[in-house]
């Protein structure tokens, strides 16, 4: 789970990290009111949407007086901001962050994540603040320290030495730096984040870090332990089929690609997205019907897939242990009953009553859905019937 940037900081520092002061508004109005309230002589408006890269798109704005803020915050509320985190599609922006403007010496990404290979949170740093972090592992990766930090022994001193020198910190600014971590890495912790990103930290003009920005993903799965963070979340921001599969207990992601997909099993699906790009395709979705799935469910994951207009042809991929493939092939004669489908439907089905499914299949005599063999003839004929090639 995402959340905006005013409610990370707020977050933040309530574990004691050094965050700006600002507030959000949602109109005009409250976004001068803001302003006048923080009592500064220049602000930073910034729209909050889930998604980063908002300067480059026009989403954050110096303002000098207040008129300038008003404007600002005129001029954002109600735009759609394109990012290259937002597609072209872009993200309505709904409200605005009210931020004091510092007197900035320099900036430092800073980031903590958990290394899977590593098996241990990692903290990154790096001098290249406020660039995507992205383009620097690609063109400068020398430039990233990163430092394992073993769960057992947890944050140590030596560990802030490390990333200081890395960063080319002087004795005093490596002091204020080691005030700074240590508090950011116990909300990182406790909070159960996935991921924990100040981009920039700022060294200021007075010898103080802060942070500038910040991001703050979630595990959903822990979500449970954490109702004051769950309470954060902004459904307005997040994919409408998404938030509907979760209701019908379906692991749906939309993606960019034209061939849609209905899998059971979190690796099988990232294993047919793979073979579907391998083919030379584009996977439009991540969808797992789960282990216990129906032919309701199944309809359902047809109806979610569908509304996506790119859509060109839907790869059905089953291996039925829980689930039996008979109780999917009724859920796609189901799905093409109810909903009309209309693009080519190719099944692959193998396990538990494989061959009555296939019969099943066979005996509607619809002529969207084409069996496939096996796993790499299906993606094979789904890329194909996606570009519009006869199958």
């Amino acid at each position: 789970m995402n959340i905006h940037e005013y409610q990370a900081k707020k977050l933040l520092f309530n574990y004691g990290v050094n965050v700006t002061r600002g507030q959000v508004a949602h109109s005009v109005i409250e976004a001068e009111q803001a302003a006048e309230a923080l009592g500064c002589e220049s602000w930073i408006v910034k729209a909050q949407i889930h998604a980063g890269g908002r300067g480059k798109g026009g989403g954050v704005k110096f303002a000098r007086t207040l008129t300038e803020v008003r404007e600002q915050a005129e001029r954002m509320l109600g735009m759609n901001l394109v990012t290259h985190q937002t597609g072209e599609s872009g993200k309505l922006v709904q409200k605005v962050y009210i931020q004091e403007a510092y007197n900035i010496g320099k900036e430092f990404y800073l980031g903590i994540v958990l290394d899977r290979r590593l098996e241990m949170p990692v903290i990154m740093a790096s001098t290249e603040g406020g660039v995507d972090i992205e383009t620097v592992a690609v063109e400068t990766p020398e430039k990233i320290i990163k430092v394992g930090i073993d769960p057992i022994i947890g944050l140590q001193s030596y560990h802030l030495r490390k990333l200081a020198y890395g960063l080319g910190l002087d004795k005093d600014q490596m002091k204020e730096f080691s005030k700074f971590i240590p508090p950011l890495f116990e909300a990182y912790l406790k909070t159960d984040a996935s991921l924990v990103e100040i981009n920039p930290l700022v060294l200021l003009k007075n010898g103080e870090f802060i942070a500038l920005d910040a991001k703050l993903n979630f595990d959903d799965n822990a979500l449970y332990r954490h109702p004051e963070i769950a309470a954060l979340r902004d459904e307005s921001e997040e994919e409408a089929a998404e938030l509907e599969a979760a209701r019908y207990e379906l692991s749906y992601v939309k993606l960019d690609g034209n061939v849609g997909c209905i899998v059971n099993g979190a690796g099988l699906a990232m294993s047919t997205m793979d073979i579907i790009k391998q083919e030379g395709g584009e996977p439009a979705n991540f969808l797992d019907v789960g282990g216990n799935a129906s032919a309701e469910t199944v309809a359902r994951g047809f109806e979610l897939i569908l509304r996506d207009k790119n859509v060109k042809a839907i790869l059905v991929n089953i291996f039925g242990g829980i689930v039996r493939c008979d109780r999917i092939a009724n859920g796609i004669l189901e799905a093409a009953r109810l909903i009309h489908v209309q693009v080519p439907v190719i099944v692959r089905l193998d396990g538990t009553n494989a061959a009555e499914a296939g019969e099943i299949l066979k005996e509607a005599s619809i002529k969207q859905i084409i069996i496939a063999r096996d796993m790499r003839e299906a993606a094979q004929l789904a890329v194909q019937a996606a570009k519009g090639d006869r199958v």
